[in-house]
């Protein structure tokens, strides 16, 4: 391992500095990592009780650190020279000062990174930020309706194996001060009066409005994940079939795509009660989110992944939903496919343009020939009567009666997946735990055939 640095601390084992050296990382404005398990030498040695120690981590960063830091690290085990160590990713907070809760907000308590180490804050730089203090935030604004219900946020909890408990309106941080509930529970119910504009143009400009949908008006992971849906069928795969192989493309890297529309909609300033929107051009789409930068992030630190979480409730929930991945790591996948220069900020948006990789016209159209249908097997054909939305394998398994999950893999997923009928929603991580699959737009074409 390299040496210790401005934004990377290692301690050998869980000590009582674990909340001092957070403070100081949350504080820092380009936020850092913290290792336990590794020598100041930068050798890992490793973690004894590596799960109790995270399970002691999470607890000690929620109740011993104030402002709440919920939603503003990542915890996650590493192994590094075959010993397992933890690994903490901070973000910079939003609401500086980060102090130890039972030291108060001093020079005891708040810390910042100073070099390669976590030193008192000055008076002055404490009185400073917390002046600066962002105090309209979503967290605290109170919710225009207090007659609130979750059935929809508790379903998908459930679907990720996290059921949520009777006390997950405190525990989400879904109450203000007061104890009534705030905005972001308000975005998360079941009904609320926040929809994301999804709109398709003929041409290059504004002028020929040819869809206008809106979703929305119910949870805002629902909402996201219907955008999502409609944006993977705009998202057309361009066929062309050659006398050795069929060569198919997506109009936009389908990753980053996923990457830029959660990134839009997890950052939206939504004080401003503006959703973000994602227009649909002949030769571009174009994101937009409400919200410039945070406040004192440059674009570089912006490009190279530093994250300040605007709305850090919405970033732990979609987190806990596996629909982000890591803190930081959706704009480097974004410029893996496309270029800073589609970036463009002003002083209250953040505009998001992805070229097409061809120009959308009736005569790139998914072609689905003769040719393809014949050579889905039998079991290929079962898969996709059974397939419906997104499912993972254990899903797709239990509608085919299926035990065996070798044979389901070798005589259903693989084929399905090699002819191009169906794809993964994580298709740059294919043995993620939280792994789907939906039905390609080839797919849904030969499902209809079937159905006739």
């Amino acid at each position: 391992m390299n040496s210790e640095t401005n934004r990377i601390e290692y301690k050998q084992e869980l000590t009582d500095d674990l909340e001092k050296e957070a403070v100081a990382f949350l504080n820092y404005p380009e936020g850092g990592v913290l290792y336990i398990g590794i020598e100041k030498t930068g050798t890992a040695i490793g973690v004894i009780d590596i799960d109790s120690d995270m399970l002691k981590i999470k607890d000690r960063l929620k109740n011993n650190i104030t402002p709440s830091c919920m939603g503003l690290f990542d915890i996650a085990t590493e192994n590094i020279d075959s010993r397992d160590v933890i690994k903490i990713t901070f973000a910079s907070g939003p609401e500086k000062p980060y102090y130890i809760k039972k030291l108060g907000m001093s020079e005891k308590g708040t810390f910042i990174r100073v070099g390669t180490a976590a030193e008192p804050m000055p008076v002055k730089m404490i009185e400073s930020l917390f002046a600066k203090r962002i105090r309209n935030s979503i967290g605290k604004i109170k919710s225009p309706n207090q007659n609130l219900t979750f059935e929809q946020l508790k379903i998908y909890y459930e679907g990720a194996n996290k059921a949520l408990n009777q006390q997950f309106t405190s525990n989400l941080e879904l109450l203000s001060e007061e104890g009534q509930y705030n905005y972001v529970a308000y975005l998360l119910a079941d009904l609320n009066g926040m929809s994301i504009k999804v709109a398709k143009y003929e041409g290059v400009d504004r002028v020929d409005l040819m869809e206008n949908n809106e979703y929305g008006y119910c949870s805002l992971v629902k909402a996201t994940k219907q955008v999502l849906d409609k944006i993977n069928v705009e998202n057309k795969t361009l066929a062309r079939i050659t006398p050795k192989e069929r060569e198919e493309k997506r109009l936009w890297n389908s990753v980053a795509l996923r990457e830029a529309v959660i990134n839009a909609i997890v950052h939206n300033d939504y004080t401003s009660e503006i959703p973000p929107k994602f227009e649909f051009f002949d030769d571009r789409i174009e994101i937009t989110s409400f919200g410039s930068l945070p406040q004192g992030m440059t674009e570089k630190e912006f490009f190279e992944g530093y994250s300040v979480p605007r709305n850090k409730e919405l970033m732990r929930v979609f987190r806990d939903l596996d629909l982000v991945e890591h803190l930081g790591s959706g704009i480097p996948r974004i410029l893996r496919s496309y270029g800073k220069e589609c970036f463009k900020f002003t002083e209250n948006f953040l505009r998001m343009t992805f070229p097409a990789l061809e120009k959308v016209t009736p005569q790139v159209t998914p072609q689905v020939t003769p040719q393809v249908t014949p050579q889905v097997t039998p079991q290929v054909k079962e898969l996709l009567k059974v397939l419906t939305g997104e499912m993972n394998r254990l899903e797709l398994q239990e509608q085919l009666n299926l035990a065996d999950r070798e044979h389901f893999r070798r005589s259903y997923l693989k084929p399905a997946l090699e002819y191009g009928v169906i794809e993964m929603t994580k298709p740059d991580k294919p043995n993620s735990r939280s792994q789907r699959y939906r039905l390609t737009e080839q797919g849904e074409q030969i499902k209809k055939d079937y159905n006739r």
